[in-house]
């Protein structure tokens, strides 16, 4: 079978391997579909070079089919069509005895901390497959692991029918979080630079703003009838938006810092303290999230046809992460199925 590793220095190797027999309580996932998202690039920049062991097989956000099963499992058969958590939690550290398992303190995040879905046959857990719906095309399947994260974001930033709603970055994660809050019952506007974004963005019914061409603030400001946004969310990743999401927001409102930064960055602390903003931090997900996102998907509230630019085989990876580096897609997923 096909393998795409990172190996360091920005470098992805296609490479070979052979299939091995799911363990106890494992099964063995023919995987069809990859998605491709920002916490790979910040791999393959070397960002996580501190956390990852290379080579890594990389990849979190797949579809595929149950292959084998190992002894003990039960519930599950040849041939269902399935996503996964790709979380793994001790069950021992005070977040996880807290029961904030998702961000346990010695979290292994499946296809970061630990080989992931970028190979055809991929052996993984039994707890953390979730089934997808009948019906539901494997491609779009593929698109559940970021709908649950924008799904937890929205729980994250408490949105309620009515609340107006700015999300700053109208990448995957942006319209995502944005379509899910739009379907929770708020009014949306995403901030986004790249022209080609925000026409896909108007495609579905949202406002796009082009923060060079408006003043994002007084354009709040005037939406908001002077109130200011009631949740603001950073998806950017952008230094420059995390100093300005604090203008945004209302008095008591509350912004969620979505985006890794993997560096520090200034925040407005005065405009933190005038107004009483809530900060949140927004990261995965918890069974529930993903739940929901199966849900979602499958359907149709999720616009999977625009969001999924184009469909490579798994020997073009490094050209796929090329194209998102350069802004020419949305969602890039790989085929790792031959023939798929």
């Amino acid at each position: 079978m096909l393998t795409a590793s990172y190996t360091g220095s920005t470098t992805i190797t296609i490479g070979e391997a052979e299939p091995v027999p799911p363990a106890a309580g494992e099964v063995r996932i023919h995987v069809a579909f990859v998605g491709l998202c920002g916490t790979d690039l910040h791999i393959l920049h070397g960002n996580m070079d501190a956390r990852v062991t290379t080579p890594l097989i990389f990849g979190h956000e797949m579809s595929g089919t149950i292959d084998a099963l190992g002894s003990g499992v039960t519930g599950w058969r040849v041939g269902d069509a399935v996503t996964v958590m790709p979380l793994d939690w001790d069950g021992t550290c005070p977040a996880c005895l807290a029961g904030n398992t998702h961000i346990c303190q010695n979290l292994n995040f499946i296809g970061i901390d630990s080989p992931g879905a970028l190979q055809e046959f991929w052996n993984v857990p039994a707890a953390i497959l979730v089934r997808v719906s009948n019906g539901t095309a494997l491609d779009a399947a593929a698109l559940v692991e970021p709908v649950a994260v924008a799904v937890h974001d929205v729980r994250r930033g408490e949105v309620q029918p009515g609340d107006k709603v700015v999300v700053i970055g109208g990448g995957p994660i942006g319209v995502l979080i944005a379509t899910v809050a739009r379907h929770f019952g708020a009014e949306v506007t995403v901030i986004e630079l790249d022209a080609q974004r925000r026409v896909q963005i108007e495609s579905i019914g949202l406002v796009a703003l082009d923060p060079r061409a408006t003043d994002q603030v007084a354009w709040v400001e005037t939406w908001t009838a002077g109130a200011g946004a009631d949740v603001v969310f950073e998806v950017s990743g952008a230094a420059a938006a995390v100093l300005g999401a604090t203008n945004l927001a209302k008095v008591r409102g509350t912004i969620v810092v979505v985006a890794i930064h993997p560096t520090p960055r200034e925040i407005n602390l005065q405009r933190v303290f005038w107004r009483e903003l809530r900060i949140l931090g927004a990261r995965v997900y918890q069974r529930a999230d993903f739940e929901t996102a199966v849900e979602l998907v499958s359907t149709g509230v999720i616009p999977t046809e625009l969001l999924i630019t184009k469909i490579v085989p798994l020997a073009q990876t490094r050209e796929a992460f090329d194209d998102l580096e350069a802004a020419r897609a949305m969602k890039i997923l790989v085929q790792v199925r031959a023939g798929q």
